[in-house]
């Protein structure tokens, strides 16, 4: 298995509706060869349509599929070479480890000697050779779905399909198998799509991720981009935490604008174009690029406030601060050498920089 094994997949128009619901609304993107992709949104958003059109289970109602660049629209599952690991594994209970992993071969009518060295190939690759003669009721969450994903790979398919493979598992285990998976992809150099509803998986896994909502394709990007550079209100809401503050555009300057909030006057970096001064303003600003600022100390933008609640998290506090013109602020502040002990009431000042925050659409503005 090499880079050169994977495959570019592209999507042109997709759209599924039934009846007078549309599930996916003219979804277009592409998938490079040996990339990892991340299809994100929450339940309802068309995530598992569009995989399951992928891999031929559903059928488009408009638009195209395409592997390298050849319409495999109206190509039938089995023809596809796909593979595809589910949510609930999926794996033959009365079947050892081995023979869950040799079933795709058997049925390709694939010889023993062939087939044997095969699996042993993908049980190496997912390290469960020892586990080779267990059935899947005598392993673990974790290993099962290591019997899944070698099961998906030893028929060397075009692409992997993954359908929120690491739900089921806790929280501790989850992480460790987003490593595992993450340098299992790199080894194999296929081209994975993957679908998931866990903005941490999202971000820990994908080479770009693609985000929906009610079925359209609201933004697709590099992870740290998407975080980084949110395009909506929905983006920012979704891919992790964000304050959002509200304000009028009173100055524009070369570098950036300076808006009103109230009494409270914040300045912020801009790039492209500016908005005109007058117009209202939103900002999504990121929990962790907010410091408590010391008597001594000035930012770019400051605000005065008041601890309304806190919550310890080990590696850090979370706090929410009451202000007077922008609201509550979320702030996340390390818990290592923390400049206060967090307590209701305790007054703070709160300091970012100007480019600290993103200028951003309200999803109404953007659709």
């Amino acid at each position: 298995m090499s880079a050169a094994a994977g495959h570019a997949l592209e999507l042109r128009g997709l759209s599924k509706r039934y009846g007078g619901f549309t599930a996916v609304d003219a979804v277009s993107l592409r998938v490079e060869r040996g990339q990892f992709l991340t299809l994100l949104g929450p339940s309802g958003s068309g995530k598992t349509t569009i995989l399951m059109a992928i891999a031929g289970f559903v059928a488009p109602s408009e638009g195209a599929v395409l592997l390298d660049r050849r319409d495999i629209t109206a190509l039938p599952p089995e023809r596809r070479d796909f593979g595809m690991v589910f949510q609930g594994y999926a794996l033959f209970p009365h079947m050892t480890v081995a023979e869950n992993v040799a079933f795709p071969l058997r049925v390709r009518g694939m010889p023993r000697a062939e087939r044997d060295a095969k699996v042993r190939a993908a049980l190496d690759l997912v390290q469960l050779s020892r586990f080779a003669d267990r059935r899947p009721s005598q392993l673990s969450g974790g290993q099962q779905q290591r019997v899944a994903l070698a099961r998906a790979l030893v028929f060397d398919p075009a692409l992997l399909l993954l359908d929120e493979p690491l739900s089921a598992l806790d929280k501790k285990l989850r992480a460790e198998l987003q490593e595992e998976l993450k340098a299992l992809h790199r080894r194999v150099g296929r081209t994975f799509v993957n679908v998931t509803h866990d903005q941490e998986e999202a971000l820990s896994l994908s080479d770009r991720v693609a985000i929906l909502n009610y079925g359209r394709l609201v933004q697709i990007g590099a992870p740290e981009v998407l975080y980084e550079q949110p395009r909506t209100r929905f983006v920012a809401d979704f891919l992790g935490k964000s304050n959002f503050l509200h304000g009028t555009v009173r100055e524009v300057r070369p570098d950036g604008m300076a808006l009103q909030a109230g009494a409270t006057r914040l300045v912020q970096a801009v790039e492209g174009a500016h908005p005109a001064p007058g117009t209202p303003a939103l900002l999504s600003l990121r929990p962790e690029k907010i410091v408590l600022l010391a008597e001594d100390e000035g930012a770019e933008n400051e605000v005065d406030g008041t601890i309304a609640a806190w919550a310890y998290l080990g590696a850090g506090y979370s706090l929410a601060v009451r202000t007077r013109d922008l609201g509550e602020i979320r702030v996340a502040l390390p818990a290592w050498r923390a400049p206060i002990t967090p307590r209701e009431g305790l007054p703070v000042r709160l300091g970012w920089a100007a480019d600290a925050a993103v200028p951003v659409l309200e999803d109404a503005d953007a659709a």
